[in-house]
């Protein structure tokens, strides 16, 4: 394991996919390498894409990181994709939609699932962004994929979060005007070419004007590649702003936090359900919370009670 670790520090592409899947598969292995992927990290600079299905986030992040690449920048892609609850299997859309990257060896680009975390982001997602770190990228890109919880916990793994909007989305922005309010560092109205994207835009502006906060908006149409040297310029100021007000530091200490607690939940529901005497005491209960002797408020403080003896 440390020797796949030394690799991946060293940009060994098939190293980082190993260790990714591993993080995945949630095998206990990982913590081994991860001694030594982490104190390596902590160099990128991590930007979160956000929005509904259909307004162009995969083509946008395409055009941003052939930019990047222009600029000299190696860069990780984090697609994160809705798992379904039967076969676990993230959708591979995203990987196909940015085909122009694939030959480039300074591009990484992986598609993970939520793993039943309701839309959410999993531990897995955390250590991919760590190992992309480590291993040399500088720029790291996560998307997410429609609205829910993935949508708020892009905001504690990214130092920058773009929210992708397109005209039309009028009824939409008004509904969740909070939310995109809470998560946004910079809005772009994507497709800008289509009728009704100066609206949309005068409609982020009222929305800022109500809840008095400032945040940029950049215009783009990512299929010819239009407006996104503007945004790599706003993400870029914001980075500086993070930086230089040390928000930055404030905000990835909220990032080991949510990994942490991750990580903990993550170990306890293996303990629950993978160990033999907690899965057979957990079946107990089950049956006593069915047939109405026992409710379940108290079946959990049971197991947590045999958890921490």
């Amino acid at each position: 394991m440390r020797e796949l670790a030394e690799r991946a520090l060293r940009g060994d592409r098939r190293a980082i996919a190993r260790l990714i899947s591993l993080a995945e598969s949630g095998s206990e292995s990982l913590k081994e390498a991860m001694e030594i992927i982490h104190p390596r990290a902590g160099r990128a600079h991590v930007i979160g894409v956000t929005g509904v299905m259909g307004v162009g986030k995969s083509t946008l992040i395409c055009e941003m990181a052939l930019k990047y690449r222009e600029m000299g920048k190696s860069v990780g892609i984090v697609a994160v994709d809705p798992t379904s609850p039967f076969t676990g299997g993230a959708l591979l859309g995203d990987r196909v939609r940015m085909n122009p990257l694939a030959s480039d060896g300074e591009v990484f680009i992986r598609s993970m699932g939520t793993r039943g975390k309701l839309g959410g982001l999993s531990g897995a997602v955390y250590d991919a962004v760590e190992i992309l770190d480590a291993s040399g990228k500088d720029i790291i890109i996560v998307e997410t994929v429609g609205v829910g919880q993935a949508e708020v916990d892009v905001i504690r793994i990214a130092d920058t979060t773009v929210v992708v909007l397109v005209p039309g989305l009028g009824d939409f922005i008004q509904t969740i005007k909070a939310g995109l309010m809470e998560i946004a560092d910079i809005f772009v109205v994507n497709k800008s070419d289509r009728p009704g994207a100066d609206s949309t835009v005068n409609e982020l502006k009222s929305m800022m004007e109500i809840y008095e906060k400032t945040v940029p908006v950049v215009c783009t149409t990512a299929t010819e590649g239009e407006g996104v040297d503007e945004l790599l310029v706003e993400v870029e100021n914001h980075f500086q702003m993070l930086k230089d007000t040390g928000e930055l530091e404030r905000r990835r200490r909220r990032r080991y936090e949510t990994e942490l607690v991750e990580i903990v939940m993550g170990r306890l529901k293996k303990m629950i359900y993978d160990e033999g005497r907690f899965r057979e005491s957990v079946g107990e209960l089950v049956r006593r919370i069915t047939d109405g002797e026992l409710d379940p408020h108290s079946a959990a403080e049971e197991v947590l009670a045999g958890l921490l003896r």
